[in-house]
Parts: C-alpha cells; structure tokens; sequence
C-alpha cells in the first residue's frame, strides 16, 4: 500500500484560508516558514520549534514540522547565527519544511487554542473581545464549578499543573474570560468585557495589581500547557483531510 502524500504549497494554501490568515496584524509570518521538501507525507506538531523538537523530527524522519510559535518574529535581531543558524541548518540540511501559525491559531472558531481549552476545562463560549476578538468570555457549563478554587481543580486535573491564582480563591465564578499563552496584559480588556475570572498563561508583576484593585480574579495556567491543543487539533484536521501520518511531539515547559 502506497504511502499517502501532500504537497507543501498545497498545505499551505489549505492552511492559509482554513485558518483565515490574511484577516490577522500578527507579529511573525504566518504559514511556510522554511521550505523542505515538496512532497509531505510525515508530519510532525509541538508548540515551539525548539531544537529538541527539530532533533526529534529528523530522528522520525519527518517531511514537516507544523508549529504555533515559529521563527523572524518583529524586533528581533535578522542575523542567521548562534541558535537561529544552528535551528534553520537542521531544518535545510534534512529538507524538513517549517509552517507555523499564531494569532490564526489562537482564533480558530474550533481548532484554535482558545476553542479547545475551552473544550478542555467546560467553557462555554458566549462573545469574543479584544483586537481582532482572539480573547473569548463565557461561563462553565458544569453545574459542579461555581468557584474559582472549582476551575482552579479542573485546570490542575486537565493541564497537569496548578495555577498561580490571584484574587479570592472562594469567590463565586461568574463570567470566565480566557486567552491562552501571554495574554496577561489582556487583563483590563477583560475587565471591561465584564469578566469576573481571567485565564491565561502567563502572569507579569502590574497583572497582580490590577487583578487585586478591581477585583477580577486572575489565573496563570502555563503559556505552554495552555497551548499544546489547537496545533494537536489542526495537526488532526491535516492527517484527515490528505491522509497523512502526523505526530504530536510535547516538548515539555515549565512557564
């Protein structure tokens, strides 16, 4: 039986209007990143293109690596040494083409990141806010989580870690709002969306002032545990759609 295959540009141009790429002011390329080889037939997913996680590819021979943190990000420095040449020689030596998405993942209506922690802890989803409306606010559609400390056990039990909580642990949950990865400065948007609990990933010391002065309960929950879902989703969605084999590869961070 013949392998089944998918062509790179192909991918591409499938990706760029499933996740609806043009619509997003992101800040990084969105899509082919590096060109491999032409024929896909093996793909491999994670968070961040790391070396462990390009090292790991070519140990499964993989065509291509599908990512939602990627490379030439605005600012930062252009030049092709230390670890950025060291990433792209792995990537071109072994003919593996690198395709990421961002702010198009984070969105997706079902496969993004914030549909699918969604899923993960019973959010149910009632409106969007924010630039490009990537943040979402809703409520648990579990009769069982009426507290903060409630949502605080579920993130511990579905994302293996215990979030940093700032605010009363015993307050009732009200309005949830959420926005994985490094969307603490997002807190005031959710204020004004009219939150009374805000996940995310990641927390910065002004987030514990503001979450403290208004009242609105704030939850780090992990950039990356709270982003290991929509790549795994869309890395689905591609082996069901050109029947290819694809490979979720967790390379595990702690922030």
């Amino acid at each position: 039986m013949l392998e089944k295959s998918v062509d790179r540009d192909a991918l591409a141009q499938c990706l760029a209007s499933e996740l609806d790429v043009a619509r997003f002011r992101d800040y990084c390329p969105n899509g082919l990143q590096v060109e491999g080889r032409r024929e896909i037939k093996r793909l491999i997913t994670g968070v961040t293109a790391c070396q462990l996680l390009l090292d790991e590819a070519v140990r499964l021979d993989a065509d291509a690596i599908l990512v939602h943190h990627g490379y030439f990000w605005r600012g930062e420095d252009m030049r092709v040494i230390g670890q950025k040449f060291k990433r792209l020689k792995t990537l071109i030596e072994n003919g593996i083409s690198l395709f990421a998405y961002h702010l198009p993942l984070d969105s997706h209506p079902t496969m993004g990141n914030n549909a699918q922690l969604a899923q993960l802890l019973g959010l149910q989803a009632q409106g969007r806010f924010g630039e490009d409306n990537i943040a979402w606010i809703g409520a648990s559609s579990s009769s069982e989580v009426t507290t903060v400390a409630d949502l605080a056990l579920v993130v511990e039990r579905q994302l293996g870690r215990a979030p940093t909580i700032i605010g009363d642990a015993g307050q009732s949950l009200g309005k949830v709002a959420w926005c994985t990865g490094a969307a603490h400065s997002m807190l005031g948007s959710a204020i004004e969306a009219g939150a009374n609990v805000f996940l995310s990933g990641e927390i910065s010391e002004p987030t514990v002032h503001l979450a403290r002065e208004s009242g609105v309960t704030y939850m780090a929950c992990g950039h990356h545990a709270t982003e290991r879902y929509g790549v795994q989703a869309l890395g689905h969605f591609i082996a069901e759609r050109f029947g290819i084999e694809q490979q979720f590869v967790d390379i595990d961070n702690p922030v």
